[in-house]
């Protein structure tokens, strides 16, 4: 038996704990390092399906001071529309804005090939909002955050 066999090895898991706690972890990444990181997940997701038409979608409206008061990102891939964010200043809610992201955001998604968009809002969001625009609630997640809940949406394009 070798020395190195023979010396007591951590358990997996106080190994894993211990990797943990000396990994550098923030609350302030590099916006660059976070697009490199989509870039690669990206480039995993493509090599093991074969489907490379991924491309970013967003919508930004400014002010005449160059402020932003409405928008909406997120990305198509696969056929599939997934919104992000969608965003209106309290300002300019209650005026139909959101809903002409939404839908503008979707008849972009249609000339692409997508036949679904898929997103989340929290239930102290716009959940109704949604399902007012034809979206289907697939499930939803407790506690998150703590006393709400998640409320993932879809939609098929073309069902109205």
């Amino acid at each position: 038996m070798s020395a190195a066999a023979a010396e007591p090895q951590p358990a997996m898991e106080d190994r894993q704990r211990t990797d943990a706690t000396e990994l550098p972890v923030t609350d302030a990444p590099v916006p660059a390092e976070l697009a490199e990181l989509e870039d690669r997940i990206y480039a995993f997701n493509v090599e093991r399906t074969g489907i490379r038409d991924g491309r970013l979608l967003a919508i930004m409206l400014r002010d005449d001071r160059g402020e932003p008061y409405a928008g909406l990102h997120g990305h198509t891939w696969g056929g599939c529309c997934e919104i992000k964010v969608l965003w209106v200043a309290e300002a300019h809610r209650g005026a139909g804005l959101g809903r002409r992201l939404l839908l503008a955001a979707e008849q972009e998604a249609g000339r692409r090939g997508c036949t679904r968009v898929v997103l989340t809002s929290h239930s102290f969001q716009a959940p109704g909002f949604y399902e007012r625009l034809g979206y289907r609630r697939l499930a939803e997640i407790p506690d998150y955050p703590r006393g709400h809940r998640q409320v993932v949406l879809t939609k098929t394009l073309g069902d109205g």
